[in-house]
């Protein structure tokens, strides 16, 4: 039973031994004015009966407000995340309220749970006239989960594809760096949802799983962006389901502050058949990380590769987009943090040249609250990149 379940089974017991000791005390009040009843008037009894169903029935509607306030129906909950950028890099010197997210989750009962995520990107919706401007709502998350058992749940909806560190958790005040790390940003390619049908559960000892059949993406095949998995992302808006994609997940959190995960993604046409199998055809995303928290100190590592079939990719030396990076960290104090990381991917990787990109980020984060956040790094770009500069950040979460 989950401790949820203990504590709602723990209050609910408590309410009915108060019930059970409340009803004895009134039946002893009834057989004491049954035994005097010769000396009283009938009236009077007659009240005292009435008195006692109503104190029955105020109980019973105790018990059931009891029910409903710990576990039952109608529990709605809300919350979400922002974040303000400053960016003073060779590629732009701009502020930005790059989101302003909220959740929105209900429980129907034990059971059945919804979860949904509202965002506005960059303070506006972008005008019609203008479309190349700023600003984006998107609906990120919209599900259901139906508990099978203690163990397992079955997913049904628009959800965050179970792979990466920050692709399912990336509320500011939980990872260092003003901006997503690139590695997540070009390669994974974090924020990445999909509509469909999931399963995830434990077993074992700290073992934990995901399995999805979701919409794939669809990425463009010619241009510049052609076959950047990051622009095949279709958000769910009237996307293309000629292909579906199926994605695996096994973690593992068997010890305090360890987590070790790895994902592997398949998709028989990431351009969705809008060109000949043989230009572009499967597409398999293989993704591996680590994150060690211990006292003061921590640690995050990943790799992601995509190989992608056909002609078309070959061409760019698209076929292959790998990135990885690895993030030491060490908090000075409960509130004040600074993180190290190297950052190294390629989105052409499949070709001859030096196409390889760098970054080193160094920083700080102050969390004058643990859901407030205030952020501050340097970046160095090398390689085929060349964006250095730095930024500053303000983000929460509630």
């Amino acid at each position: 039973m989950s401790h949820c379940n203990q504590k709602k089974s723990a209050t609910t017991s408590a309410h009915a031994e108060a019930t059970k000791f409340r009803l004895s005390t009134l039946a002893a009040a009834t057989i004491a004015v049954l035994i005097s009843a010769p000396a009283m008037a009938a009236p009077s009894l007659e009240q005292q009966v009435e008195q006692m169903g109503k104190e029955v029935d105020e109980l019973k509607q105790e018990v059931a407000k009891q029910k409903s306030a710990h576990g039952g129906s109608g529990a709605t909950s809300i919350g979400g995340y922002g974040e303000l950028h400053y960016n003073n890099l060779d590629s732009k010197d701009e502020i930005d309220f790059h989101r302003f997210v909220l959740f929105f989750g209900h429980r129907f009962n034990e059971q059945i749970r919804f979860f949904s995520e509202l965002e506005l990107e960059h303070s506006l919706v972008k005008d019609t006239s203008n479309a190349s401007g700023p600003g984006e709502v998107e609906l990120e998350q919209a599900y259901l989960d139906f508990d099978l058992n203690d163990a397992h749940t079955a997913r049904a909806g628009l959800f965050l594809i179970p792979v990466g560190i920050l692709n399912e958790t990336h509320e500011p005040p939980t990872f260092y760096g003003v901006e997503r790390n690139p590695v997540e940003t070009n390669i994974v390619p974090t924020t990445w949802w999909e509509g469909g049908l999931g399963l995830n559960g434990r077993f074992g000892t700290g073992f934990g799983y995901d399995l999805a059949l979701t919409s794939g993406l669809k990425v463009p095949t010619s241009g510049s962006s052609a076959y950047k998995v990051r622009d095949g992302r279709q958000k769910v808006a009237k996307a293309d389901a000629n292909n579906a994609a199926v994605t695996a997940r096994i973690k593992w959190t068997g010890a305090p502050g360890v987590e070790l995960a790895t994902t592997v993604q398949r998709q028989d046409a990431i351009a969705q058949g809008t060109v000949a199998d043989s230009v572009s055809g499967a597409a398999t995303l293989w993704e591996a990380h680590a994150v060690f928290a211990r006292g003061p100190f921590g640690l995050r590592a990943l790799y992601a590769q995509w190989d992608l079939d056909g002609t078309g990719p070959q061409a760019l030396g698209r076929d292959e987009q790998t990135g990885w990076y690895v993030e030491p960290s060490f908090k000075l104090t409960p509130k004040f943090g600074v993180f190290a990381r190297f950052n190294e991917w390629d989105n052409e990787a499949g070709n001859a040249t030096d196409s390889e990109k760098r970054q080193t980020d160094v920083g700080f984060n102050y969390w004058p609250h643990e859901q407030v956040v205030l952020k501050f790094d340097i970046q160095r770009q090398s390689g085929a990149a060349n964006d250095d500069g730095f930024n500053l950040g303000l983000g929460y979460m509630f």
